[in-house]
């Protein structure tokens, strides 16, 4: 079993800079589709960025396109890169992986919630 924990949430003020990380308890084979939920208090989770295993292509949501960055090393952490944070980027972030052969394009943002692991998130904080 999979277990996916995030870490390096925390409160900053507006046009800076925080670094997610999210640990995977043990290799996962195969091709997956890993990245970034986030969920703002009232409001639906939505997708964030996500990379894909299977090329390493990358994806954002457009709020977060040239600011955020996605990325992963070979030892199952996966980071999100967040820059220039703005009060609306204030959110629980959700680590989530989900295999697919197919990439990540379009599901990831479509309000697709159905992913195989979920952690259990790390509040990011923003104020104006």
């Amino acid at each position: 079993q999979v277990q996916l924990v995030e870490s390096g949430g925390g409160s900053v003020q507006a046009g800076g800079s925080l670094r997610l990380s999210c640990a995977a308890s043990v290799h996962m084979y195969g091709r997956y589709c890993m990245g970034w939920f986030r969920q703002a208090p009232g409001k639906e989770r939505e997708g964030v960025a996500a990379v894909w295993t299977g090329d390493g292509s990358t994806y954002y949501a457009d709020s977060v396109k040239g600011r955020f960055t996605i990325s992963r090393d070979n030892a199952n952490t996966l980071y999100l890169q967040m820059n220039s944070l703005k009060p609306e980027d204030t959110a629980m972030y959700y680590c989530a992986a989900d295999q697919s052969e197919v990439g990540c394009g379009g599901y990831w943002f479509d309000g697709v919630l159905d992913m195989d692991y979920w952690g259990k998130g790390t509040l990011v904080t923003i104020s104006s």
